[in-house]
């Protein structure tokens, strides 16, 4: 059986239920769902599939460097595994209606942070169908991953997700 590793953060919220979302629709897989808390070397060097999920929060979590910034932990970590090899996709939550400048900014900040260390970066997810000004997690019409909102749109959730995993299936080894 084909296996991959989910990655999230924050825990117990809907970044979290939203990768059991994905973990049951992506059924021929098996899949490992790892918060960064708990997360070594040797696990990710384990896995060839990632599937990276966060939210978009305040800028100065994801650009602080002090303890309290457990993606700048993660993001360190990740200078310790050869990622060329790796194949990674990205969800991320946001809220397009209060937030609609910034939504799923966080996408941004996986791509850039990927991208720098030569992952195989898929699943790409188009714009059609939200409501928001602008984004750092977008390019030429696509999110550099799933995007979802789970205050205003959680109907769409599944079927985003399904769609979604049919795209970054053909991709995963």
């Amino acid at each position: 059986m084909n296996k991959a590793l989910l990655v999230f953060w924050p825990e117990k919220g809907n970044v979290d239920s939203v990768g059991d979302k994905i973990i049951k629709a992506f059924e021929e897989f098996e899949i490992k769902k790892v918060s960064i808390l708990n997360l070594n070397k040797e696990l990710l060097e384990e896995y060839d599939n990632w599937i990276i999920g966060g939210s978009t929060v305040g800028s100065h979590v994801w650009e602080d460097a002090d303890d309290s910034n457990r993606w700048f932990e993660f993001f360190k970590l990740l200078n310790q595994v050869d990622l060329t090899k790796k194949v990674v996709a990205f969800y991320g939550l946001g809220d397009q209606i209060l937030y609609p400048h910034h939504y799923v900014d966080g996408l941004g900040v996986f791509m850039e942070e990927f991208e720098k260390r030569n992952a195989n970066i898929v699943g790409q997810w188009s714009t059609e169908g939200y409501q928001f000004y602008d984004s750092d997690g977008m390019k030429d019409g696509k999110f550099f991953g799933l995007a979802l909102d789970e205050d205003h749109q959680p109907e769409k959730t599944d079927e985003r997700i399904s769609g979604w995993i049919t795209l970054i299936r053909k991709d995963f080894k």
